[in-house]
């Protein structure tokens, strides 16, 4: 039903303009529903009818549209706000239930807001800025309470926290992390001068895989451990070492099954055998690097 009623919806706006200017236009021109009529078309909805769900949606586009624009400080296209927040208006009304007494529109802001909220976290910055409850509070309320363009005063960082309920902390680095700008890994191709090449990470960054000193240091390092691995295994009985090399150290790995066939045995206990060879080199190994 959902897909159905995305489907519907996206066919309306095809209708209602292709540019994001015509789209605005034409969402004005759509009339407003009253309280009772809210309620039939939900009924309706609540039945299976998705022309109803259509018309609950295209009714409330506009008040997307006044949501979205609260959201233009974070450099994001507008349409794409609208957008996301359309998804959480169809959301909404898919949830809607008419026989608590609520209107859609008081119940929809917090899935339009909740989709917007998560689009702007997505792609506001390729580095993340927020990644607990608190940077997310923070994230989208300390623009609107700082009271200039400079960093906050001591008073204000504690005044901030008391009132989102956070720590000095957690203010001081959200307010760290939207005063940092993202750097480009290689300079403007365009660049006039050889100034932005200098400071783009490109210059200064070693790629250290292919260090000649790096990849023998690699190399014998592997030898060295085969080597260890070598004599712990031949501290192991015949048939421990066996275990281990036909379950862990072949390309073609046999399972439990198979080798408690050949052993003649049950298969917990060659999972015994080999968790107990495996504390044995385990010790051996440790041994040998201390």
């Amino acid at each position: 039903m959902a897909k159905a009623l995305a489907l519907a919806f996206d066919t309306q706006l095809a209708v209602l303009g292709q540019s994001p200017e015509s789209y605005m236009q034409a969402v004005k021109t759509i009339p407003m529903i009253t309280a009772k009529e809210e309620r039939e078309l939900a009924e309706r909805f609540q039945e299976g009818d998705l022309n109803a769900a259509r018309q609950l949606v295209l009714s409330h586009l506009r008040f997307v549209m006044y949501i979205a624009q609260g959201y233009r400080g974070y450099g994001l296209a507008q349409a794409d706000l609208i957008q996301e927040g359309n998804i959480g208006l169809m959301k909404a009304v898919k949830r809607f239930d008419p026989s608590v007494g609520v209107r859609l529109v008081s119940f929809a802001v917090h899935w339009i807001r909740a989709e917007i909220h998560e689009y702007i976290l997505r792609n506001w910055r390729i580095v993340k800025v927020v990644t607990t409850k608190a940077q997310r509070k923070l994230f989208f309320n300390l623009r609107s309470m700082k009271k200039g363009l400079s960093w906050l005063t001591q008073s204000e960082v504690e005044s901030v926290a008391q009132d989102l309920g956070v720590s000095t902390k957690d203010v001081l680095e959200m307010e760290k992390r939207l005063s940092s700008q993202d750097i480009a890994f290689d300079a403007p191709s365009d660049a006039d001068d050889d100034e932005d090449s200098f400071f783009s990470p490109s210059a200064y960054l070693e790629d250290r895989r292919y260090d000649p000193a790096d990849l023998i240091e690699k190399y014998e390092w592997e030898i060295h451990g085969h080597g260890q691995l070598e004599q712990a295994l031949g501290q192991l009985d015949a048939r421990s070492r066996d275990i281990v090399q036909q379950r862990w150290l072949g390309e073609n790995k046999a399972t439990l099954q198979e080798l408690a066939g050949r052993y003649q045995v049950s298969a917990e206990r060659i999972r015994q055998i080999e968790n107990e060879a495996f504390k044995k080199l385990k010790s051996s190994l440790r041994t040998k690097l201390n």
